[in-house]
């Protein structure tokens, strides 16, 4: 397919076969999806109609994507329009010479029919094709009436050098265009055809006969002693739970889960993110990921058909199908445009010969009026139009998805582009969702140091490990991560045990000891020191959870935990006000004094805090009612409701993550929010060119038509006008797949 009103033409043809419930063409993807009755109709069927119309099928129900779906045909049936073409403009340059060299006219005008008709033969075909089917006026039908009526007032030449130009044009366009399909494609070739699988030794003959452990006389089945061995298999073969090897500098063939190994993955074909992330045993592994210098084994978790990579690919194929707004109101525009310029065609040729007197045929170096109406129809063809702005929306999602952005169609590409204020969930979307230990302090720590540090600090934590340990608490956990890396001697804790929601008891070398929220401290009449609390509270104001440590006669010291801000947030928040973001909100349910502190620091323009989901949909809403277009950013899950509200859903959603994939209208594959503006300025660049190629297209369009009717343009001028405006709004669209993310300010 060369243009977007051929998948419009062949959607309409197939979705008349009787059985059809619904029917759409893809233009971007070249595919057809179909629902129909399998009682009145059959995929063969199908493919009659779709070849009787001029178009190539290939039927290939649960391939893998990327696999081939159809064997080599014959050279002359995949080349057919260029060779086609090849003989027209060979048939011409035939007709030329002869002309130059003073042969009979006669040759020259049987070359030049010749021409005409191996190169347009084809184009009569569909234009055929196109009135007996879908029952509408294509470009191939005013191509078709150009030609023959050029042929009818002797103008052999310049039909020749319509067809010849219109048929070098659509294959320019098609050639164009399948490099912007290959931009997606090109995913496919990323997650191997095999791999290595560790398969046992089965029915093993040399340890047949022996004793198992347990007494029992091995006969068959998997052999207790021998080591699995290395066996490649098509990744179609493999089932859930299979144990894959990876060698160092291959390609992951399956989603798995690391079994054993240690090693550096890339997985910037999955997320974007070039930096190798570091893999042991229960990490997740993504297929079409690069492993580093380790070897690694791993148990598919996902079967070939479902592994992220494809899953991937078989979204953004989905979203470059859809039609956004501004393509459906083209598209439209088209098909009234195209009958009218027909009968504005018509009436040229016509009125000014019978109501004027003027002369219908040319004479004398003027051009008639037949022949002004001829070169109307041909500049007429909306091809350029209707092409400007799938290709634009195809190249923007397939660039976006090479850098860990997967939008999901073209209508959230264009509402993207509109976004004015954008709000934010806080946990795990601006912070990275879990605690950490952010300070530690001894109650003298001004008195007691060494040239290492503090040794009260360090008692205090290794004190409060010995408490916390064995807790499964999210703070007791970030404080003993916290002290992970800290080499510290812990004590035995002895008769520990939990006071709900106020802290921690028990015994530390016979000495009774506590970690206690500072409330409870205070209820204990264990935090009397004035400067200490006034420490304390500032922490706590600063939005940091505070615990105190503290024995029988008083505070030993304090811990301060507190929800990591993401690295990227500050720098993010700048970036997305410089790509003209008005207004950044978060929305949390957490605490008011904690909101305001990580909103501060990361430079949000507004916070509301103790939201509940409800109260999230409510605030988006009267985002709306303010700024018009408001995106929202969150978790994919807990957020489903404020995302479904927003105008554009945009989900911190870790690759692989199915809610993230398939709840949001935006993805952002690998967590990072450092692509939020680069998301924002691609749909604003794909506005702008959608609008540029729109633009025009439509000018070149009303300035030919202007030199066609004043007699000025001739047909091979007109021709080459629409197929030189057709390859520059492709072009145009194209740019974007070159967009990348640019360096965000340091933070």
């Amino acid at each position: 397919m060369d243009c977007a009103e051929c998948a419009m033409k062949l959607e309409k043809g197939v979705g008349q076969l009787p059985g059809v419930a619904s029917c759409d063409v893809s233009f971007a993807t070249t595919r057809l999806h179909l629902t129909f009755d399998p009682a009145v109709l059959d995929l063969d069927q199908v493919a009659r109609r779709a070849r009787a119309m001029g178009y190539n099928v290939a039927s290939s129900p649960g391939a893998v994507p990327g696999e081939p779906t159809v064997g080599p045909a014959p050279l002359l049936q995949r080349h057919s329009r260029e060779m086609a073409t090849a003989l027209c403009g060979l048939a011409i340059l035939l007709a030329a010479a002869s002309s130059l060299a003073g042969l009979p006219a006669t040759l020259s005008t049987a070359l030049y029919a010749l021409a005409i008709a191996s190169g347009g033969l084809p184009i009569a075909r569909k234009a055929v094709n196109s009135l007996h089917y879908s029952r509408e006026l294509d470009m191939n039908v005013l191509m078709s009436l150009a030609v023959l009526g050029a042929a009818a007032i002797g103008e052999w030449a310049e039909g020749a050098m319509v067809v010849f130009l219109f048929s070098l044009g659509q294959l320019l366009e098609g050639y164009t265009m399948d490099q912007a399909r290959h931009a997606i494609r090109g995913l496919m070739t990323l997650a191997p055809a095999e791999a290595t699988a560790l398969r046992p030794c089965l029915d093993c003959a040399g340890h047949f006969g022996q004793v198992q452990f347990g007494g029992q006389i091995y006969e068959s089945g998997p052999c207790p002693w021998c080591e699995p061995h290395e066996v490649r298999l098509p990744v179609a073969e493999l089932v859930l739970g299979d144990t894959i090897l990876i060698k160092p500098g291959e390609r992951i063939a399956m989603d798995s889960v690391v079994r054993s190994g240690q090693s550096a993955v890339n997985e910037a074909a999955i997320t974007g993110e070039s930096l190798p992330v570091d893999k042991s045993p229960g990490d997740e592994l993504f297929a079409g990921a690069v492993n580093g210098s380790g070897v690694l084994t791993a148990d598919v978790s996902r079967l070939a058909a479902d592994n992220t990579i494809n899953r991937v690919i078989r979204m953004v194929e989905t979203a470059q199908a859809q039609r956004a707004p501004v393509q459906r109101w083209v598209d439209r525009f088209a098909r009234v445009y195209t009958p009218l310029v027909v009968l504005a065609a018509i009436t040229v040729a016509t009125i000014p010969p019978l109501v004027f007197g003027q002369p219908l045929l040319s004479q004398g170096g003027e051009s008639g009026w037949l022949y002004r109406a001829l070169a109307l129809l041909v500049i007429a063809c909306p091809c350029a139009l209707v092409i400007s702005t799938p290709v634009s929306i195809a190249s923007a999602i397939a660039a976006a998805a090479r850098h860990g952005v997967l939008i999901k169609g073209g209508a959230y590409l264009e509402a993207m582009a509109g976004v004015r204020a954008m709000a934010f969930d806080k946990t795990g979307t601006l912070t990275m969702g879990q605690p950490a230990l952010t300070a530690v302090q001894c109650a003298t720590h001004q008195a007691t140091r060494n040239a290492n540090g503090c040794a009260g600090c360090d008692e205090v934590l290794a004190l409060a490990v010995a408490l916390e340990r064995r807790s499964e608490h999210p703070l007791a956990q970030a404080v003993v991560r916290g002290a992970a890396g800290h080499r510290l001697q812990y004590p035995a804790a002895e008769a520990v045990r939990a006071v709900e929601g106020r802290g921690v008891l028990g015994q530390v070398n016979g000495q009774e000891m506590g970690i206690s929220s500072h409330r409870y401290a205070h209820e204990l009449a264990l935090c009397s020191e004035p400067e200490f609390c006034r420490t304390v509270r500032s922490l706590e104001a600063a939005g940091q959870t505070t615990m105190i440590l503290h024995d029988s006669l008083g505070p030993r010291g304090y811990l301060a935990v507190a929800d990591q801000v993401r690295a990227e947030s500050v720098a993010m928040a700048r970036a997305l006000h410089q790509a003209g973001i008005e207004s950044l909100v978060m929305l949390t349910g957490d605490n008011k004094v904690t909101a305001r502190a990580i909103a501060a620091l990361v430079g949000m323009d507004e916070v509301r805090a103790n939201l509940l989901p409800g109260d999230k949909v409510d605030a988006v809403k009267e985002l709306q009612s303010r700024y018009g277009s408001v995106a929202m950013v969150g978790d994919g899950v807990n957020d489903a409701p404020a995302l479904a509200t927003a105008n554009v859903g945009i989900a911190m959603g870790s690759a692989g993550t199915d809610q993230a994939l398939e709840t949001a209208d935006i993805a952002l594959m690998g967590d990072d929010l450092g692509r939020l503006p680069f998301t924002v300025r691609l749909s604003r660049s794909a506005r702008a060119i959608i609008f540029q190629n729109i633009a025009f297209a439509l000018v070149v369009k009303a300035v030919f038509m202007a030199l066609a009717i004043a007699g000025v343009a001739t047909l091979w001028m007109a021709v080459f006008a629409d197929v030189g405006a057709s390859l520059i709004v492709i072009l145009n669209g194209m740019r974007l797949l070159r967009s990348r993310p640019d360096d965000l300010p340091a933070a």
